[in-house]
């Protein structure tokens, strides 16, 4: 008897290996995978930007790794007391203008440098809302966003009437991540790219709107997929939405997957997109970070120093087999036992 409606999950022709660089952006489930690649050792780059919802923002930003863009003084606005660029998370707003650019700008540079030698993109949609400016958003405000389509990446707070909603069409979203993923093969041939759609319910747009807004982007990116040989889909959004489909695998908010949610996805996203080998490393070292983790009641006694011996040899053992695996973090704590 089946409890769960069955879902199938190709495997990736050429799956995911330790050797690739993979550069990660999109919604906030973007970083539940990212920042698990991270810890077991990939070598990743996430979110450039920050946190982006929208296609037109994330088609916008890669592009923008691209050139790279330089941002200066007039790609900012003054807005809630601090420097902010409506194409960024708000963790690059600062309330002095030089160090706001700093952060941009070395962001910029690093995502170019990174995204020449990815192998692998992981782009997770979110919402096919997009917000522009309007006609009451003061002049200066107008500063640093596209003079036909004046879209922001992020709101930063400001009034709401400082901005116009607007649903994408598919065919807008089609257009955006088309014209994006013919500069991204042109400037690295060898590029892959994941398609994920966040499961995270944007309720605030509300039940219905949610719903049309993520059948706009599954719709556009099966479309995309079907065009290009380098594009996969990974159904992060169907393994919650549609298998586990119970208010019990989210968070208190009824929004967010929890972390037995994110955990199945991760899972199914090792056993479908990473190689069998890489799989087993990967276990390896899951091993270890957690070991790192560990926090002693008495770290003074016996038995812990033999626990910290006994991960420093298998840490040194992994690492000399390995050289690529970055475990210097690790090595040092089980060498002194301390953070």
């Amino acid at each position: 008897m089946e409890f769960q409606l069955p879902i199938n999950i190709p495997s990736l022709p050429q799956p995911i290996s330790y050797g690739d660089k993979i550069l990660l952006t999109g919604s906030c489930f973007t970083e539940h995978i990212g920042n698990s690649l991270r810890d077991w050792k990939f070598d990743t780059l996430q979110n450039p930007n920050g946190i982006l919802f929208d296609p037109a923002s994330v088609a916008s930003s890669l592009i923008s790794y691209i050139r790279p863009q330089r941002y200066t003084e007039e790609d900012l606005v003054f807005a809630g007391e601090l420097w902010q660029s409506w194409q960024h998370h708000s963790i690059f707003s600062h309330v002095d203008v030089t160090e706001c650019l700093k952060g941009i700008n070395a962001s910029q540079e690093r995502a170019h440098a990174f995204l020449r030698e990815t192998r692998w993109l992981i782009i997770t949609l979110g919402s096919a809302f997009s917000y522009r400016l309007s006609e009451q958003a003061p002049p200066d405000w107008r500063r640093g966003v596209a003079s036909d389509i004046p879209f922001v990446a992020n709101c930063h707070r400001a009034p709401g009437q400082t901005f116009h909603k607007h649903l994408m069409t598919i065919e807008e979203i089609n257009t955006a991540l088309d014209n994006c993923l013919h500069q991204l093969f042109y400037f690295n041939p060898g590029l892959r790219v994941i398609f994920t759609v966040s499961p995270v319910r944007h309720i605030r747009d509300g039940v219905v709107e949610n719903n049309r807004s993520k059948g706009r982007l599954i719709e556009s990116v099966h479309h995309l997929v079907g065009k290009f040989d380098r594009l996969f889909y990974f159904p992060a959004y169907e393994l919650v939405v549609d298998v586990l489909r119970d208010y019990r695998f989210y968070d208190i908010d009824m929004v967010h997957p929890n972390y037995a949610a994110t955990a199945y996805v991760l899972e199914k996203f090792v056993g479908h997109c990473i190689g069998e080998s890489d799989g087993r490393l990967l276990e390896e070292v899951k091993k270890i970070v957690v070991a790192r983790r560990h926090k002693p009641f008495q770290p003074s006694t016996q038995a812990h120093r033999r626990f910290l011996e006994d991960y420093r040899q298998k840490t040194a053992e992994l690492a000399k087999q390995h050289p690529f695996l970055d475990l210097a973090e690790e090595l040092a704590y089980f060498s002194g036992g301390t953070d």
